[in-house]
């Protein structure tokens, strides 16, 4: 499997291209699985789910896009980190929710290295964390898959600008705030997360893959 970084900021036009090229070649078999790691100039997508009424601001790019979710905010400080596996080779049987939950034990025990209590909640997409000032959301996550091979993937706030949030309802949830690990007291560079997440991805995911070839 190919890990791909990204030093500069990745237009999402052309991480989309070039994640639907990578998916097409891996359904033909001409390349492997990648992980890419990556930041975006400041933008909005908006998911499958998302409603109008949740964009309340365009002073940032708004891309619709096919991956589940709602709105959310792409920015610098931001670590994105798109998938493109083939879950036909990882799992028994394909499981799309058994993908999903793979990927928030990933950014779980991401977070614990940095002592960030990361957890999920019921009904609420992505990854919380309780703050003085209640529950708040420090992880995203967005999958599409085709031909049972994923896209896109799961966002963690590193230290983005966190006002950038107020120009939609994140994931269409109000009623709680968006934290970043700066904001929680936590300094940390881009190249120490990516060095976690690699390591955290091989706890999480290729036991996974192990099981399935043996």
């Amino acid at each position: 499997m190919e890990w791909r970084v990204s030093k500069e900021p990745v237009a999402y036009e052309r991480a989309l291209k070039t994640m639907n090229k990578r998916v097409a070649d891996i359904k033909d078999g001409w390349e492997e699985e990648m992980i890419w790691l990556l930041e975006h100039p400041p933008l909005y997508t908006a998911g499958t789910s998302a409603k109008e009424k949740d964009l309340l601001s365009r002073d940032f790019p708004v891309f619709k896009t096919g991956r589940g979710g709602q709105y959310t905010y792409h920015g610098p400080g931001q670590r994105v980190a798109y998938a493109m596996l083939d879950l036909k080779k990882r799992q028994q049987k394909p499981d799309i929710k058994q993908y999903v939950h793979s990927l928030e034990d990933w950014i779980i025990k991401t977070l614990k290295e940095f002592d960030i209590q990361g957890e999920r909640r019921e009904g609420r997409i992505g990854i919380w964390v309780d703050t003085q000032e209640g529950e708040k959301k420090i992880a995203a996550l967005g999958v599409r898959v085709r031909h049972w091979i994923t896209l896109h993937g799961v966002s963690i706030n590193v230290d983005p600008n966190l006002e950038h949030y107020q120009g939609i309802v994140p994931c269409g949830i109000a009623d709680h705030g968006v934290t970043s690990m700066k904001d929680l007291g936590v300094d940390v560079s881009m190249q120490d997360l990516d060095e976690v997440l690699q390591q955290k991805w091989l706890e999480v995911f290729e036991p996974q893959r192990s099981q399935r070839v043996a």
